[in-house]
């Protein structure tokens, strides 16, 4: 069982740039599609980005952060990476990471995903 853990959160004022994070542990991510989810007070969880390996990566965003933030990975460390740019104040959020074994076709809903992270809190000030 996959265990995952984010960091890289914090307090960043508008404009600026943060990169979270997340590690796993307990085996390989390799045949995982991973995802970045997030979550602001008194709003439902919402998705992010995600990306998976089929011979190619395979990349989804959603549309209010594209062309701002970047999710990458790397196999060899068991990362999966969130690059974010031009913050706003409205991704503040407590951010997760998920993971879903052998999802080829990228999902945009939390259901499918079956490890969690705990979050890391990205606050962005105006």
């Amino acid at each position: 069982q996959v265990q995952l853990v984010e960091s890289g959160g914090g307090l960043v004022q508008a404009g600026g740039s943060l990169r979270l994070s997340c590690a796993a542990s307990g085996g390989t991510l390799s045949p995982y599609a991973l995802a970045w989810f997030r979550q602001a007070p008194g709003k439902e969880r919402e998705f992010v980005a995600a990306i998976n390996w089929s011979g190619t990566f395979n990349i989804d965003y959603a549309e209010s952060v594209k062309g701002r933030f970047t999710i990458s990975r790397d196999n060899a460390k068991n990362t999966v990476y969130l690059q974010m740019n031009s913050l706003k104040p409205e991704d503040t959020a407590l951010y997760y990471c998920a993971a879903k074994k052998f999802m080829l076709t990228l999902r945009r809903t939390q259901d499918y995903y079956d490890y969690w992270g705990q979050g890391t809190q990205v606050t962005v000030s105006s």
